[in-house]
């Protein structure tokens, strides 16, 4: 071989020099994201996950909440008779209030595979908090925790759809009026439905009278169960007494706006809009083991029958914040 030939041979030669890679072009008014080299990856962040990976989770996350706005704008969702909107409560409202549920909170959930994992229920909790934050943490718990992510339909008072935006959310969260022919409605549907006895009574009540049950009414979520045949669960919750604890309640002014009670916490209304910031509580959930019905169907109209399983039901629940109360000795602690 002679020395030209060879000479050609060599990279610096011009016939073997490496092209110029051209410019990228623009699309759409943007440059493309280069590709990574063969062999070489984005470094890792410290969940884990590559950039390339981060930036598919905003991708999903930005097409999903743009697919959310043309489903809301064209109105293509569904709503039931009740008004309950399912794709805006899980899209929407369980996922503020889980940053109660989980962060603020810190709720723990116990005894959910007490809950059926198909057909109506009825649900009956203790009632505290001064504001109803414990029915909203009971839906949470409910979609959260079960393995049918089941939606929890409560029951709510007359004054909860007078006021006007009130109302609607309400409505779309899943609640409805707490009436004994729509309770019976829903769960002949199937349904879970969640039931406050207590009432303004236990919201309502000083700190004082912490976590003893008030009286549970007439028993009128009883006879609804008794009708349809579905069991009741009843659950105990503990933490949302400490979230606003009442001092003194001033009844003349409660009068004047026409509320069942207005309420003097520590921060309430000394600290004004920031008294209304709930003290960050530790909260037990706990869902006792159903108590059938089918049994007693024909006695729904027995008063005796309504009120033997209306008692019963209160002194599980009671027994039940006794314990919890034992397995959570710090009202704020961890």
């Amino acid at each position: 071989m002679s020395q030209d030939e060879y000479r050609e041979m060599l990279p610096g030669h011009a016939e073997f020099r490496l092209p110029t890679p051209a410019p990228a072009q623009r699309v759409n008014g943007r440059r493309p994201i280069p590709e990574e080299p063969v062999g070489q990856q984005s470094a890792p962040r410290p969940n884990g996950q590559s950039a390339n990976d981060a930036l598919d989770v905003w991708d999903r996350r930005v097409a999903k909440g743009l697919a959310f706005l043309r489903r809301r704008l064209a109105g293509t969702y569904e709503v039931d008779d009740f008004g309950f909107d399912p794709e805006l409560a899980e899209t929407l409202f369980h996922p503020m209030l889980k940053v109660l549920y989980r962060d603020w909170f810190r709720t723990e959930v116990l005894g959910i595979e007490n809950v059926p994992l198909e057909g109506g229920g009825l649900v009956v909790g203790n009632h505290s908090g001064t504001i109803a934050l414990d029915a909203l943490m009971l839906t949470v718990a409910m979609h959260d925790k079960h393995p049918r992510r089941r939606h929890l339909r409560l029951l709510g008072a007359d004054l909860v759809f007078r006021v006007p935006v009130m109302s609607e959310l309400a409505r779309a969260a899943g609640a409805t009026v707490a009436c004994n022919p729509d309770a019976e409605r829903l769960m002949t549907d199937n349904q879970l439905v969640g039931v406050f006895p207590e009432g303004f009574k236990g919201i309502g009540k000083r700190f004082a009278d912490r976590y003893k049950l008030q009286r549970f009414g007439r028993g009128g979520f009883v006879s609804a169960a008794l009708r349809t045949g579905t069991p009741i669960i009843p659950v105990a919750i503990v933490g949302a007494e400490e979230i606003y604890p009442i001092l003194a309640d001033l009844k003349p002014l409660a009068r004047l706006l026409g509320v069942p009670y207005f309420p003097v916490t520590p921060t309430f209304p000394l600290l004004g809009p920031l008294g209304l910031v709930p003290l960050p509580s530790k909260w037990l959930i706990q869902f006792c083991p159903p108590i059938p019905t089918k049994h007693l169907t024909e006695f729904a109209d027995d008063p005796l029958v309504v009120y033997n399983l209306a008692d019963q039901v209160r002194e599980t629940i009671q027994a039940t914040l006794h314990e919890l109360l034992e397995k959570r000795p710090d009202p704020f602690g961890p």
